[in-house]
């Protein structure tokens, strides 16, 4: 709910004219919706708006002349809709005056049936987000927003890098939207959008550009929004679109820099080459858009422009499928993933990239337990990527990678190596989730939610940093981000099982979710389905495991956790030491005799101290 008394707040939160005060946007919500209020309110005035919202007023107090002024004065009124403002006469009461304003702009924060006169409007589901500045849904209800208060907030730059670049209003901005795939071949989807991502990350790479992520960029696949609308939703100057045709050996890549907010031309290229030209034809894009914007780049930059992990386009394609299967994190693809990559190292043995996808891949599936993948395997991989590509900072996240996977799960070794992969890439995806994970087993919560908010920042879809970071939201105590998290979690992991049912890892953190909402009914029933549909998986029992402990079904807890320290070994061990998730199994007597055994079955100097400073 607003709230009366705003006179202190005169000067952060609008003007006062004729003895009232007029804000931007008016947030309505239950009072013990609080929390999530404060981070609208601060993520808005961030981006220049005025806000009126104060967390003095509790629902039940009188529906004053203040509040009904400012609620009639604001040219937007949001209401944040959960089971709580639902029910709150109040909530009910600014929603229907902003409905008859048309100021009203919706929005859910948890699911909920709405009052059935709002079933109609059009609200915005948010009931994910966490604050990330570049999440889809956000920026649409920004760019909804901007319509609504017009000029009075200027447009800037919306979209921040999770390495927090400080913002630049004097440099260009750019989107580059997905390239199209003309090959009338779906299947070769993976190439057209490495190509996209790839000009993404080598225009990011310059100091003087601003570039969209890859996640935002990637939300606007496959649909027609004008240039002019994209520009005001988030605060770009400059967009990049085109498409790819390729047939053979044979591609075509047309590729078009329109100035956003005039919607006009100012470059474009058809590029008809072989398939070994692919490298040259990205080069040109990127020099022609740094030619045309104006751009000076540092000789550095210069000389990062030009350089290639391969030199083989063969090596390069297959590359680019086996990074599109890895987006969807499923366990099943991993062996085909390394067969893939070493297929591509057999062409190219200096090829980085490649021996970095073979470690994570291979960890990840001897972590699991899978028939024939091995930690030495994975440990190979990774010491080979550091050696042909040591400026490569997915090699080194590899190596932290491997380490935390492996038997040792030594995270002060992993540490020098993460630390190296994100000096060399800040917004490196594999970078943030492996130092989430160090901070996590070493119990340091609030590094933890930064490294795995940042990941998820750089890709909303990825179901296991979601995940992880309701883990460190449960460590600082703070239950409404936790349930927050958990929700966020849940929908990521029911559409990755939507697709694919038995996903091992989607299945797990489903069930931690699902446990962490107090759902148990459902955890059982996702937990006795995925033992079936996944008898084998060590790492997914492991998880089960979890969400039963939160549950307080320790004796299933305990069951789980014996199956996978007797198929698995130290590794598990050393994790459940610092698992803060089985904190509440502990003293339990079967839980104790379990680690003792476990600690029984292994040399002394293969347990070493996880958690901890």
């Amino acid at each position: 709910m607003a709230s009366t008394g705003p006179e202190a707040r005169d000067t952060l939160f609008g003007d006062r004219a004729g003895g009232r005060l007029i804000s931007d946007i008016f947030i309505s919500y239950s009072s013990e919706d609080q929390a999530v209020a404060k981070r609208y309110a601060e993520a808005l005035e961030g981006l220049g708006f005025s806000v009126w919202w104060d967390a003095a007023l509790r629902s039940g107090e009188a529906f004053d002349e203040a509040i009904e002024a400012a609620l009639r004065a604001a040219k937007a009124v949001i209401v944040l809709w959960s089971p709580r403002s639902v029910g709150s006469r109040w909530v009910r009461a600014e929603a229907t005056i902003a409905d008859r304003n048309k100021t009203l702009a919706p929005v859910i924060i948890e699911p909920c049936e709405r009052p059935i006169i709002f079933e109609l409007s059009h609200t915005a589901d948010l009931s994910h987000w966490q604050g990330a500045p570049d999440d889809p849904a956000w920026l649409s209800l920004v760019a909804e927003l901007r319509r609504f208060v017009g000029v009075r907030a200027a447009p800037r730059a919306a979209v921040a890098t999770p390495s927090a670049r400080p913002a630049d209003d004097s440099r260009p901005s750019i989107l580059v939207l997905p390239l199209v795939n003309m090959s009338g071949d779906p299947e070769q989807e993976y190439f057209s959008d490495g190509v996209s991502e790839d000009i993404i990350t080598d225009l990011g790479q310059l100091s003087a550009l601003s570039v969209v992520s890859r996640a935002t960029a990637f939300s606007y696949k496959g649909k027609t929004v004008a240039p002019g609308q994209l520009a005001v939703a988030l605060g770009i100057s400059h967009i990049l679109e085109g498409s790819v045709r390729k047939s053979g050996s044979r591609v075509r890549i047309t590729a078009q820099l329109l100035d956003a907010r005039r919607d006009t031309q100012i470059w474009a290229e058809r590029f008809d080459r072989t398939l070994d030209d692919i490298f040259a034809i990205q080069d040109e894009i990127s020099r022609a858009i740094v030619g045309a914007l104006k751009v000076k780049l540092a000789p550095a930059e210069k000389q990062r422009l030009e350089q290639r992990q391969t030199a083989s386009a063969e090596a390069y394609e297959l590359y680019l499928l086996a990074r599109q299967f890895s987006r969807t994190g499923s366990e099943r693809l991993k062996p085909l993933i390394v067969r893939i990559c070493e297929r591509a190292v057999s062409l190219d043995p200096g090829f980085g990239q490649a021996w970095a996808h073979i470690a994570f891949a291979e960890a990840e599936a001897a972590q699991r337990g899978a028939p024939g993948a091995t930690h030495e395997r994975a440990l190979n991989a990774a010491t080979r990527a550091i050696e042909v590509a040591p400026a490569l900072a997915d090699a080194h996240a590899a190596m932290a990678d491997v380490i935390i996977r492996g038997p040792g799960i030594d995270l002060a070794e992993a540490e020098p190596f993460i630390e190296t992969a994100l000096r060399l890439d800040p917004d490196g995806f594999d970078g943030h989730m492996c130092a989430g994970c160090i901070s996590v087993g070493l119990r340091r919560w609030e590094p933890a939610v930064r490294h795995f908010e940042a990941a998820i920042a750089l890709d909303p879809n990825a179901y296991r940093a979601a995940g992880m970071v309701s883990q460190a939201y449960l460590g600082l105590g703070e239950r409404e981000n936790l349930l927050a998290s958990a929700r966020r979690t849940l929908a990521c992991c029911e559409r990755l099982l939507a697709v694919e049912p038995d996903h091992g890892g989607a299945l797990g953190f489903l069930v931690t979710a699902l446990a962490d909402l107090g759902e148990g009914e459902r955890a059982r029933e996702w937990t006795r389905r995925a033992m079936l549909f996944d008898p084998d998986n060590a790492r997914l029992h492991y998880n089960l495991a979890c969400g039963m402990a939160e549950l307080g079904d320790f004796d299933a807890s305990c069951e789980l956790l014996e199956g996978v320290i007797d198929r698995v070994g130290a590794g598990y061990l050393r994790w459940m030491e610092a698992d803060n998730s089985l904190d509440s199994i502990r003293d339990y007597p079967r839980f104790i005799a379990l680690m003792a055994r476990g600690a029984a079955r292994f040399a002394p100097a293969d347990l070493p101290r996880v958690a901890g400073g």
